[in-house]
C-alpha cells in the first residue's frame, strides 16, 4: 500500500562500484536476475513514479521499463550527485531513495520512511548510524543541494543534516536492508535465502 503522499521512487545505481571490481553493480547477477530487477520489483508498487539513476549501460537499464537519468556532473561525483539528478527529474514533490544493491528491500519501505504526509526530510538509521541512501527528500531542496555541490561538498550526511531530517530507525528491517558492496557480501546475502526451486 502506497503512502497518501505521491512519491517518486529512485534507485541509485550510478556509483563507480569499485568494491565490486568496477562492474556496473545494478546489472550484477543475484539469484538469476540483475540486482536492479529485484529492487524494481520491491519498490515500484510502493511509489507513483520510479526513476533509475545510472551512469553506464543506460540502454540496459531502460529495458526494465522505467525512466533512467544520469548525474548532471562528471566522474562519478558520489551520492549527492545522484540525489541532484533524482530531484531534478522527479515529477513529485517528495523523493524516496534506495541503493541498487538492496535486493531484499521490504515491501513497506515507503511507509517506513513516509508514514504520514511529510513535512520534512527523513533519513533511515541502522544501529543509530545514518544511512543516507535510504532517504526521503523534498524536491524543493534541489537549489541548496546544487549550490553545495558547486562549492565542492561531497558528503551526503552534511547536506542531509542541513535539512534537519527526521531520523527513522530501521533496525527491525536490518536483514532486508543488507547491501551487497562486493562479491563476497553478495554471496553471503544470497546464502541467507532458501534455495531456488527449479521450474519443471
Amino acid at each position: 500500500m502506497k503512502p497518501a503522499q505521491p512519491l517518486t521512487g529512485v534507485i541509485l545505481a550510478g556509483g563507480a562500484a569499485r568494491r565490486m571490481g568496477g562492474q556496473d553493480k545494478g546489472l550484477v547477477d543475484f539469484r538469476g536476475r540483475p540486482l536492479v530487477a529485484w529492487v524494481i520489483e520491491a519498490l515500484a508498487p510502493q511509489v507513483d513514479e520510479l526513476i533509475i539513476v545510472a551512469n553506464r549501460n543506460l540502454d540496459c537499464y531502460r529495458a526494465f521499463g522505467h525512466r533512467v537519468v544520469s548525474d548532471l556532473r562528471p566522474d562519478f561525483a558520489g551520492p549527492l550527485a545522484g540525489f541532484e539528478a533524482a530531484l531534478s527529474a522527479a515529477r513529485h514533490d517528495w523523493v524516496l531513495t534506495c541503493p541498487v544493491d538492496t535486493p531484499l528491500l521490504p515491501p513497506d519501505y515507503a511507509r517506513l520512511l513516509c508514514p504520514t504526509r511529510p513535512q520534512c526530510a527523513a533519513v533511515g538509521c541502522l544501529d543509530s548510524h545514518w544511512e543516507p541512501l535510504f532517504s526521503l527528500l523534498p524536491k524543493a531542496a534541489l537549489p541548496g543541494l546544487s549550490s553545495m555541490l558547486d562549492a565542492g561538498e561531497r558528503t551526503a550526511r552534511r547536506w542531509l543534516a542541513s535539512l534537519n531530517p527526521v531520523l527513522i530507525a530501521l533496525d527491525a528491517q536490518a536483514a532486508s536492508l543488507r547491501d551487497a558492496d562486493d562479491a563476497v557480501a553478495l554471496r553471503a546475502l544470497a546464502g541467507t535465502l532458501p534455495p531456488l526451486t527449479r521450474q519443471s
